[in-house]
């Protein structure tokens, strides 16, 4: 049987991988975050997306040490994009949020990271193509889980 009608699974996850990271790239390079670094910038995407947090809370998310990710909220702070306030419960801790600046900066990077997949996914690819995609799409989430 021809390799693309019944892949295996090791090249066939190598092949993805390879795919998806081309694609990340090309999704970073349409969306710069002027002087944010890729550490940074998940971070913000965390918040955003999950809601204010702990500095430890975001270094377990993270998979980094505390130490580690006191430095990068300091250089978030700095540029403006995130705030400190006092825990509710506990006054030892702090609870970091993205400010209004945050926000405007992550919201104008995923809508510069939508348009240029959108130009590209118009522009490169015939209406069928675009159908085998979406269902394509439904699968890599099967296979990213929950």
């Amino acid at each position: 049987m021809d390799d693309a009608q019944n892949p295996e699974p090791g090249p066939l996850a190598s092949d993805l991988a390879a795919a998806v990271g081309l694609l990340m790239r090309h999704l970073r390079a349409a969306a710069p975050l002027g002087g944010v670094t890729p550490t940074q910038r998940a971070v913000l995407a965390r918040l955003d997306r999950d809601g204010p947090a702990t500095t430890a809370a975001l270094a377990r998310a993270e998979l980094v040490r505390p130490q580690s990710m006191r430095l990068t909220l300091a250089a978030l702070e700095e540029h403006g994009v995130v705030a400190r306030t006092p825990h509710p419960t506990d006054g030892r801790q702090v609870v970091l949020s993205l400010t209004d600046e945050g926000r405007r900066l992550i919201g104008e990077a995923r809508q510069a990271k939508r348009d240029w997949l959108t130009d590209a996914l118009a522009e490169r690819l015939t209406d069928e193509e675009r159908r085998t995609l979406a269902e394509a799409t439904a699968l890599l989430r099967r296979v990213a889980g929950p």
